[in-house]
């Protein structure tokens, strides 16, 4: 029986790593030591609960919610703000897309406050609905709402006739 458990967990695990850690760096807006961290705090915090999380009915949407809740945590207890720099870490590209947009985007999203950011994040990466961010965030409808015409109002004041040019190229 225990060893079903951590074969059906280390399936998950693998299955939903890849997400997960594109959510962090969106979350963490690039900083990917710091989303790899969080995606492994993830899976410890699922590794413990993993007996009742595989009974619910939507285990991933539970890993999202850790994740999320894990990054809004680091933002609190961080007692020295680090401070980011415009410097970005080499990362293999997939030649899927256009890089300069990512970078702008990535930049536009490091400029938002950790709870707007996650916001922007769950809204309209993880395409959750209003509700289920208050969930995620434990927050009022309400409050999403706010803080996500707040944060693309900002984005937009950010990254201004930039976004239209990328998006026609």
């Amino acid at each position: 029986m225990r060893q079903r458990r951590e074969d059906e967990y280390a399936e998950f695990a693998a299955a939903r790593a890849g997400h997960l850690y594109r959510s962090a760096c969106l979350l963490t807006a690039g900083d990917t030591h710091l989303a790899e961290d969080l995606v492994q705090e993830t899976f410890g915090r699922l590794y413990v609960r993993w007996g009742r999380v595989s009974r619910v009915g939507n285990p991933a949407g539970y890993a999202q919610t850790v994740l999320t809740r894990a990054f809004l945590a680091h933002q609190r207890r961080r007692s020295s703000r680090e401070r980011a720099t415009s410097m970005f870490p080499d990362v293999p590209g997939t030649g899927d897309g256009d890089a300069s947009l990512r970078l702008t985007l990535l930049d536009a999203l490091a400029r938002l406050p950790a709870k707007d950011r996650a916001v922007v994040v769950l809204r309209y990466w993880e395409d959750r609905s209003v509700e289920e961010t208050a969930d995620v965030m434990n927050v009022s409808s309400a409050a999403v709402r706010t803080r996500c015409s707040r944060a693309l109002g900002r984005l937009r004041e950010l990254l201004g006739e930039d976004l239209a040019e990328y998006a026609r190229s």
